[in-house]
């Protein structure tokens, strides 16, 4: 799959949605998702201060708790929409 071929089917199946169930207390149902993160690594003492680093994977069915859903955005990675 060409790099292009893999943007038009990120953005199909953004726009179609990956959510499957929502219940009136905000739990949710996801599939097909992608999970992206930062981890900020702890230094030590005389150690040099590390970078953050991005981190992601891949999840195809996932639970949400709707006390744990603090936000929901748009794909951060696709602009100018």
């Amino acid at each position: 799959m060409t790099p292009e071929e893999l943007q038009k089917r990120e953005e199909e199946e953004f726009n179609t949605g990956p959510l499957s169930v929502l219940t009136q207390h905000c739990n949710m149902v996801l599939e097909n998702v992608k999970e992206m993160w930062t981890e900020v690594p702890k230094s030590g003492k005389g150690k040099k201060k590390s970078k953050p680093v991005n981190k992601d994977r891949y999840i195809s069915k996932m639970f949400l708790r709707g006390d744990s859903v603090i936000v929901v955005l748009r794909n951060p990675l696709i602009t100018g929409k």
